[in-house]
């Protein structure tokens, strides 16, 4: 009994107190990218509407599929009021040379201690890696959805879709 007390009590402190959802603020970051600059949430608050595009890791085979897609089809997600970023604890060197073979005409954000990772709950455990998960941030800096269920070879064109039904303002 004093043993199942003990493991109740270690899992109520490793788990965070509150998950992420949708309604809730997005986590803050601060992260450099792979067009030389840094991105900061809050710069976008009050302005425009994000989409961070979490990936494992650059050169494999469903992220360069997944890059591939919103590179080719950007033009539909350029049709809202959006940044959009793909995401991962790639170095930035890495996240830099994978943008430059994708063609990529977006960040790539790099997060290599993993911190941002956690904060957004998609850092693997054990791995410094993070699941592939999508989430929409509105102006207001609140999450308007989180998508786990990612098709890498549509992303653009589900990513437009879903900016649409969350009613993301189109550029005028």
């Amino acid at each position: 009994m004093r043993k199942l007390f003990l493991w109740m009590a270690l899992l109520v402190v490793t788990v965070p107190a509150m998950a992420l959802e949708v309604g809730s603020p997005a986590p803050e970051f601060s992260l450099k990218a792979s067009d030389g600059k840094t991105y900061t949430l809050s710069d976008f608050k009050g302005k425009q509407a994000v989409v961070i595009a979490w990936y494992p890791k650059a050169f494999t085979k469903g992220c360069t599929i997944e890059c591939k897609s919103l590179a080719e089809n950007g033009d539909l997600i350029r049709e809202y009021d959006v940044t959009y970023f793909m995401a991962s604890t790639d170095d930035l060197e890495d996240n830099t040379k994978f943008a430059e073979e994708m063609k990529a005409d977006f960040p790539l954000l790099s997060d290599p201690t993993g911190e941002v990772a956690e904060a957004y709950d998609v850092k693997m455990p054990v791995l410094n890696m993070a699941k592939r998960v999508t989430f929409y941030i509105g102006k207001d800096g609140n999450i308007l959805k989180i998508d786990r269920d990612i098709q890498p070879a549509t992303s653009a064109q589900d990513m437009a879709q879903t900016l649409g039904e969350l009613g993301v303002d189109k550029k005028s």
